[in-house]
């Protein structure tokens, strides 16, 4: 036994010296092989972060575009507003109603929530006032089993927060000589996931664990009525440590567009309008900055070079129900008259506002209306102008009442009123007004708190790529910080890949607290925490369900196919003037331009400021002699019903303005049924389309309405019209049929 394991031993170990001699490699064939894989891996690691950022600049310029519109639509109500009343004869104007709603007295007195009944098979939480622990981590507790708070404990937990705001000053200063740190967190976007994981991780608001939630707390995310109850109910538990700031989404205009509006209809169709009109009340009343320690300023958005934290402190915030809506102003004051006689005749010196591809980027992206220098001393020089260049807003869409020509009237509009010679955007920066008024002054300071970002180029510039606010630059920064002691300014209002960014020499600080914003796995959520020493420490996360199982590369794979998923539906909503701008470039009707034309049109029309050049291998095919196909960027799109009665450019018009006409059918269809009629629809196109300055005459209207009129019963059914104008990828569709398919022969 023991020779024979002797033997074996020995056998073994002459194998293994042999297999050592014949496979040990050079040293300079290892180092070799060390150099090229990790040659292979840098690039493919620089390629991995390439896609990673253009996916993410995809993402970002197409949100600040949608904001962009949203203050475009939002100028033009105010236009009407300000300067036409009862458009339907029938009553308040619909656009009133949006804009200064009558707040019913109803809801200023308890009897508004204790005449609502709650039937006893009601199986979610009853909240009695003042709240106790036991009420907040009911509510906690019935959120995450997707149960919905009955309308009568909103309406009380708001009129009772309301009660609350009115006794709060616009500028909270809090200490941490009381408690150890303040938790800081940025946006939430209704993602009650994200919320739960921070009270998960960082612990319930409490004496012990103070918070400030910096704004934007609704829209977009679906649990935007969970998210600001649970916020609401801490602040009413614990005034003393749950602080919150408004955010620019904490206005019932923007409510509209990004899906706050619509959630609480959704969910409360009986009492959903009382609780708006609330919810309305409640946010004009939230604190707009909060000072830890007299060193740290926390601010939605950013600041302006006109930022006065003193005079901020003494305006009534409660006027400004939303930052959308212009302070009022007559004709009179603005001295329209003069004004349409100076623009008629300056006419032919001003760059062509029908021309976009004429326009260098430079004029393309400083036409800005109602802009700073409204708040100097009645000054048009334009060295005076530049002195203050911060914006309040920006248009980058030039409006249709710059034309010469009339708007279509409407039954109780007087056709001699010429409204288009009315310069409510881009002109309003070239009259001269007197001085702004006290309320003027208050408003501007509220846009550029909820509106502005930080830049790296020194001075204050209007935010064109948002349209709101302003671009406040280190020297600003360090400006504002000198003058009131500060030395630190954090500020959210823009989504960081980490959750949080650094930027003005450590002076700034951005922090977001939505994960997954954009597209699942595509940025992480953070929060701050700030203790005696004040200096910040991070914390991030991440909430996946699905992305944990994936590798980076799939993650990557994933947020580029959604983000240029949305790309192509931008392209496809603006095909016909692409195809314009690029046939400009292809004189011989070929189909195919160079790359670099190619790009230069795609920028000229879009105005997103992407790499196309790198973006064009997932756009456009290139033809055998290296130019580009444009038809090609077409090809794998088309409508969601086809519609053959309605014309190439009605239907181009309803794709791209889709969500401004769903937001005006929103407010026609009060009962939100998703029905409205077709004289309502004729009325709110007519509106729209002097909105647009497009040329539609009633006869293609009407046969919009019937053919979308399915049933034929003289009403339109919402879903059935978003539904038909909406861009649906050919690709998707076959995977699903391919899906469908596969899924039948299995079964």
């Amino acid at each position: 036994m023991g020779c024979g394991t002797s033997v074996a031993t020995e056998t073994q170990g002459k194998i293994l010296e042999t297999d050592d001699t014949v496979k040990s490699p050079s040293p300079a064939l290892t180092m070799k092989a060390a150099v090229l894989i990790q040659r292979w891996y840098r690039r493919y690691m620089a390629r991995l972060e390439m896609r990673r950022r253009y996916t993410w600049n995809i993402f970002q310029s197409i949100e600040y575009a949608g904001e962009q519109d949203q203050l475009q639509l939002s100028s033009f109500f105010s236009f009407m507003l300000d300067n036409f009343t009862q458009l339907n004869g029938n009553g308040p104007d619909l656009i009133s109603q949006l804009l200064d709603p009558v707040v019913d007295p109803w809801l200023d007195r308890e009897i508004c929530y204790n005449l609502i009944p709650v039937p006893e098979s009601y199986t979610g939480p009853r909240l009695s006032f003042p709240l106790s622990v036991s009420d907040t981590n009911a509510l906690l507790s019935a959120f995450k089993e997707q149960q919905t708070l009955h309308a009568r404990y909103v309406l009380q937990l708001l009129y009772e927060t309301k009660k609350l705001l009115k006794q709060m000053p616009n500028i909270i200063h809090l200490s941490t000589s009381y408690t150890n740190e303040i938790t800081i967190c940025g946006d939430l976007h209704g993602r009650l996931d994200d919320l739960l994981l921070i009270f998960y991780k960082n612990g319930l608001p409490s004496a012990e664990t103070p918070y400030v939630f910096n704004g934007d707390f609704v829209d977009r995310g679906k649990k935007s009525i969970e998210v600001v109850s649970l916020l609401f109910a801490y602040l009413l538990l614990y005034p003393d440590y749950m602080h919150l700031n408004r955010g620019n989404h904490e206005d019932h205009i923007m409510n509209l567009r990004y899906g706050f509006t619509k959630e609480v209809m959704q969910k409360y169709k009986t009492h959903g309008r009382e609780i708006l009109q609330l919810f309305q009340d409640v946010f004009s009343l939230l604190p707009v900055a909060t000072v830890i320690d007299g060193k740290i300023l926390i601010v939605h958005g950013g600041i302006s070079d006109q930022t006065d934290l003193d005079f901020l402190s003494s305006i009534e915030r409660h006027k400004v129900k939303s930052a959308l809506r212009f302070p009022r102003r007559s004709l009179e004051q603005l001295d329209i008259g003069h004004s349409c006689k100076r623009m008629r005749s300056t006419a032919g010196s001003r760059p062509s506002s029908h021309s976009k591809n004429q326009r260098t980027p430079h004029q393309r992206r400083t036409r800005c209306g109602h802009g700073r220098q409204d708040s100097a001393a009645s000054t048009s020089s334009s060295s005076s102008s530049s002195s203050s260049s911060s914006s309040s807003f920006c248009s980058p869409r030039t409006p249709s009442c710059l034309s010469p020509r009339p708007c279509p009237s409407s039954p109780s509009m007087p056709y001699t009123i010429n409204v288009l010679q009315v310069p409510y955007l881009d002109s309003l920066s070239s009259v001269p007004p007197p001085a702004p008024p006290q309320h003027d002054r208050e408003w501007r300071q509220v846009v550029d708190i909820l509106w502005s970002d930080p830049k790296t180029q020194e001075g204050c510039s209007p935010n064109i790529f948002r349209g709101g606010g302003c671009y406040f630059g280190p020297d600003v920064t360090r400006r504002l910080l000198l003058q009131h002691g500060l030395q630190l300014l954090i500020r959210s209002h823009e989504c960081k890949q980490e959750g949080y960014e650094f930027c003005h020499s450590g002076q700034v600080i951005t922090i977001f607290s939505a994960s997954n914003y954009y597209e699942e796995g595509s940025n992480r959520g953070a929060y701050i925490k700030v203790g005696r020493e004040l200096v910040p420490r991070f914390y991030q996360y991440q909430v996946s369900r699905t992305t944990r199982k994936l590798t980076l590369t799939q993650r990557v794979r994933v947020a580029e196919g959604s983000a240029l998923k949305a790309l192509k539906e931008k392209l496809f909503t603006h095909r016909s003037e692409l195809l314009s701008s690029l046939q400009q470039y292809d004189q011989n009707n070929t189909g195919c331009v160079s790359v670099s034309e190619w790009a230069q049109a795609f920028e000229s029309v879009l105005r997103l400021d992407l790499p196309w050049r790198t973006l064009r291998p997932h756009l456009a095919r290139l033809a055998p002699d290296g130019s580009v196909d444009y038809q090609s960027c077409f090809e794998n799109m088309e409508p969601g019903i086809p519609l053959t009665q309605v014309t190439p450019n009605l239907a181009e018009t309803l794709f791209r303005y889709r969500t401004d006409i769903e937001i005006i059918f929103n407010i026609i269809d009060k009962d939100h049924s998703g029905l409205i009629s077709i004289e309502e629809f004729r009325h709110t196109w007519r509106l729209f389309s002097a909105h647009l300055g497009v040329d539609i005459d009633d006869r293609a209207i009407d046969d919009l309405a019937r053919s979308i009129d399915f049933n034929k019963d003289g009403s339109i059914d919402f879903t059935e019209f978003l539904e038909a104008f909406r861009v649906v990828h050919k690709l998707d569709n076959k995977e699903q049929v391919n899906g469908k398919k596969t899924g039948g022969k299995c079964s």
